[in-house]
């Protein structure tokens, strides 16, 4: 028997994924009504209206599907019941790069990850490298970019 393996993200990003099913499965009707509206115009074999109404209803099935997955697995972590000197998913984490400008990442699951926004997956490099590392401690992370290095200066559970 296949276990089925959690994914861990926070409430932040349960919501979002939620929000998006719901908007997902409000526009199956529409798209319905858009086949059928198509279908009338007659010969479906030239009909572009048709195909972009049943291509964009079989995007939408999928990722239906893929979110209605990812939120059964879903396991939510709230960072703030977490505590410890070690950086764990949740964390918040401000790093000093080689030029000791702060850089400040929250780790967080696959489906919430936004770099921009300050929010890195566990599974990236730069996650995979800080997690179980502590205060002081100095990191080096090989990027499409090249090598980058950073020492831990905080971490928060917040």
């Amino acid at each position: 028997m296949a276990t089925v393996e959690k994914m861990p993200m926070l409430q932040m990003g349960y919501d979002k994924m939620l929000a998006q099913l719901r908007e997902l499965k409000a526009e199956r009707p529409i798209i319905v009504e858009a086949i059928e509206t198509a279908r009338a115009h007659g010969d479906l074999s030239e009909n572009a209206e048709y195909h972009a109404a049943k291509e964009r209803q079989g995007q939408v099935e999928a990722t239906i599907s893929d979110l209605e997955d990812k939120l059964s697995r879903a396991q939510i972590i709230d960072p703030a019941s977490l505590s410890g000197d070690k950086i764990v998913f949740g964390a918040t984490v401000t790093l000093l790069d080689e030029d000791d400008k702060p850089v400040r990442y929250q780790i967080v699951g696959q489906a919430e990850a936004d770099a921009k926004a300050g929010m890195i997956s566990y599974n990236s490099p730069l996650g995979r490298a800080l997690i179980s590392r502590q205060v002081g401690d100095e990191v080096e992370v090989t990027v499409p970019s090249g090598d980058k290095f950073y020492m831990v200066d905080r971490i928060e559970f917040i």
